[in-house]
C-alpha cells in the first residue's frame, strides 16, 4: 500500500516543478512577447531571407500566412518522406534499409504535424543523418509553426481594422526557431549530457551486462534530439522505449527535468498573450485556467496509480507494470499527465499498462484538445477558442453581447469555433469506429472487450491531436493504420490551424470596442472556472459514450 512517505514525495516533486515553471514564467513569457514584437532582424535571419528568397518584412493577411504554412509544410512531408525512402542511400544509415511507402508516409506526415507517432523501432529503424537531418529538424520547425499559428491569432485580438492581416509567417516561423527554440535546445542538451544522456555518432557496440552476458547497444545524438523533443512538445523517442530509457532519461534528476523542458514554453506563452494584448491579467486568467485542468488530470492519475485499483495491483501493494523502478508511480504518473496535457506524446511508463482510470485521465487529457497547458503555441490557441465559446455561452445566459478582449463575437466568429471544437471528434470518432469495423483495423487489436477498444481509441485520439503517445499493445505498424492514422494526424493538425488563422484575420479586421458596464470580465477567477468547465463539459457530452464503452467499462468491471 501507499505510505505516506511515497505521498509527500509525489507532492514534493509536484512542488518543485511547479516552483520552477513559475520561475521561468514571467522571463520567457516577456522574452517571446518582445521577439514576436521586435522590427529588427539578426543578421542571420537577414541572410536566411535572402538564401530562402523569400518576403519576411510584408504584413500578410491570413489567407496568405495560411497558404504559406501549408506551403511550408507540404514540402517538409515531401522532403522527410524522401529521406525516409532512400534512408539505404545516406551516410550514417547503420545498415538501415528505406523505410516502405506507408511507413515513411506516416512518418513524415508524423514529425511534420508535431505529432512524433512513432510506428518503428527507433534503433532498428532509424540511422544516425535520418534523426538529425530529419526528425531533429522538423521537432524544431513545426514547433516553431505553432508558435507562429498562436501569436497570429494574438494579434488578431492585439490590432483593429487592419483589414485581417495578422504578420508574416517566415518572420515568425524564423524567428521561432533561432531566438527561442535553438538557444533553449542548446542549454537543455548541456544540461542532459552533464547528466548523463549520450551524444555521440557511435553505431551498435557490443557491453557487458551484469548477469555476465553481452547485449548490443546503440548510441548516437541523442541528448541533442532528447532537448528540442521535450522543449518543442514533439515527443518521438531515439529509442523505442522513449524517455524509459536509460540514454534518454538516466536519474530522478533528468526526469524532472524533462518533465520542466515540455511544460515550459506552453506555460509561458499565456504570459506573453497578456502582454502583446496590453492585458497581463487575461494571460493569468488563461494560465489559470490551464493549470486547473492539468492540476485535477495529475491528482487523479496520481491517486489511480498509487492506489492501485484492480485484482493484481492490490495483490502486488502498487500499480508498477510498465514502469521504470527508478521512477515509480509518481514521477510515472506525473511524466504521463504533462505528456498528454502537452502535445508531447513522450512517456517514461507504458501507458497501456496503467489502470483503467489512470488510463482514461490521460485519455481524456488529448481529448481535451490539449489545452493544459497544450502543445507549443497549439495549447494557447486551443485554449483562446475555448475562451470565446465560454464568452458566448455567459453572454446567452446572461443576455450580453458576447465580447473578447473588446472584439465581438458574432456568428461568423462562433461558426469557426464550433468548426474548430468539431474537427478533433469528426477525427478521431470517425476513425476509431473505421479501425473496429474493418478487418485490417481489427487484427491490430491484441486485447479483447473494452481494453481493445481503449487502445483503438487512444490511437486515434493521440493522432487526431498530434499527441504521439500510445497505448503500445495496438499493433500500428501495418499499412492500415499507417495511413489511417497519418490521414488523422494531417487532418488534425491543418484543419484546426486554418480556422484559427481565419478567426485570427476576422478578429484583426474588427474594430476594438471600448470596455462598458456590459461587458464580461474576463480576468477574474470566476471566468477562469467558466472556461475549464467549457473545456470539461464539451468533451463529456462529446466523447463520454465511447469512454463508457472503453476505458470506463474497464475500470467498473
Amino acid at each position: 500500500m501507499t505510505t505516506q512517505a511515497e505521498v509527500l514525495a509525489a507532492v514534493g516533486q509536484a512542488g518543485i516543478l511547479i516552483s520552477l515553471l513559475a520561475l521561468a514564467h514571467a522571463p520567457l513569457g516577456g522574452y517571446m512577447a518582445r521577439v514576436y514584437s521586435s522590427q529588427r532582424d539578426w543578421r542571420i535571419e537577414s541572410a536566411w531571407y535572402r538564401a530562402a528568397r523569400v518576403d519576411a518584412h510584408t504584413d500578410q493577411r491570413w489567407r496568405t500566412y495560411a497558404m504559406q504554412v501549408l506551403g511550408f509544410s507540404l514540402v517538409s512531408v515531401l522532403v522527410l518522406y524522401g529521406l525516409g525512402r532512400l534512408q539505404a542511400y545516406l551516410p550514417w544509415n547503420l545498415g538501415f534499409t528505406g523505410l516502405d511507402p506507408a511507413g515513411a508516409w506516416n512518418t513524415a506526415v508524423s514529425f511534420t504535424t508535431n505529432t512524433n507517432w512513432q510506428w518503428y523501432s527507433g534503433e532498428a529503424a532509424a540511422g544516425h543523418l535520418l534523426q538529425m537531418i530529419g526528425f531533429a529538424v522538423q521537432n524544431f520547425v513545426s514547433a516553431a509553426v505553432g508558435l507562429a499559428v498562436a501569436v497570429a491569432l494574438i494579434r488578431g485580438f492585439a490590432r483593429s481594422g487592419t483589414d485581417g492581416r495578422i504578420g508574416n509567417f517566415w518572420s515568425d516561423l524564423t524567428r521561432g526557431v533561432v531566438r527561442i527554440l535553438l538557444p533553449l535546445s542548446v542549454l537543455a542538451a548541456v544540461v542532459l549530457v552533464a547528466q548523463g544522456v549520450i551524444q555521440n555518432l557511435d553505431p551498435h557496440s557490443t557491453i557487458a551486462t551484469l548477469q555476465g552476458g553481452t547485449q548490443a547497444a546503440l548510441g548516437g545524438p541523442v541528448a541533442s534530439q532528447e532537448a528540442i523533443k521535450e522543449l518543442g512538445t514533439n515527443g518521438g523517442g531515439f529509442f523505442n522505449a522513449n524517455s524509459a530509457h536509460p540514454y534518454e532519461n538516466p536519474t530522478h534528476l533528468t526526469n524532472l527535468f524533462e518533465i520542466f523542458l515540455l511544460l515550459l514554453i506552453p506555460s509561458a506563452l499565456p504570459r506573453t498573450f497578456g502582454i502583446m494584448v496590453g492585458d497581463r491579467r487575461q494571460g493569468w486568467a488563461i494560465l489559470g485556467a490551464m493549470a486547473t485542468l492539468w492540476l485535477g488530470a495529475l491528482a487523479l492519475t496520481t491517486w489511480a496509480e498509487m492506489s492501485g485499483p484492480g485484482t493484481a495491483p492490490q495483490l502486488a501493494g502498487v500499480a508498477m507494470e510498465g514502469k521504470e523502478t527508478r521512477f515509480g508511480t509518481a514521477a510515472s504518473a506525473l511524466f504521463a499527465v504533462s505528456t498528454t496535457a502537452t502535445s508531447t506524446g513522450a512517456v517514461n511508463s507504458m501507458h497501456d499498462s496503467f489502470t483503467a482510470p489512470g488510463g482514461a485521465v490521460l485519455m481524456v487529457d488529448m481529448l481535451l484538445g490539449e489545452v493544459a497547458p497544450g502543445g507549443v503555441g497549439a495549447g494557447l490557441y486551443g485554449m483562446l477558442v475555448i475562451a470565446i465559446l465560454a464568452v458566448f455561452v455567459a453572454g446567452l445566459m446572461v443576455g450580453r453581447t458576447p465580447e473578447y478582449l473588446g472584439k465581438k463575437i458574432g456568428q461568423g466568429e462562433m461558426t469557426l469555433v464550433a468548426m474548430y471544437v468539431l474537427t478533433a471528434p469528426a477525427i478521431v470518432l470517425t476513425g476509431a469506429a473505421l479501425a473496429v469495423s474493418v478487418a485490417p483495423g481489427l487484427a491490430g487489436i491484441q486485447e479483447d472487450g473494452p481494453h481493445g477498444l481503449s487502445e483503438v481509441l487512444y490511437a486515434f485520439a493521440s493522432a487526431g491531436n498530434n499527441n504521439g503517445s500510445a497505448f503500445a499493445g495496438l499493433a500500428t505498424g501495418t499499412g492500415f493504420y499507417n495511413t489511417a492514422l497519418g490521414v488523422a494526424m494531417l487532418l488534425g493538425r491543418f484543419v484546426p490551424i486554418l480556422i484559427v488563422l481565419a478567426l485570427a484575420g476576422r478578429l484583426a479586421s474588427q474594430r476594438t470596442v471600448p470596455t462598458s458596464a456590459g461587458t464580461l470580465p474576463t480576468h477574474r477567477p470566476l471566468f477562469v472556472g467558466l472556461v475549464a468547465a467549457v473545456a470539461v463539459i464539451v468533451v463529456g457530452l462529446t466523447f463520454l459514450p465511447v469512454l463508457s464503452l472503453g476505458p470506463l467499462a474497464e475500470a467498473l468491471s
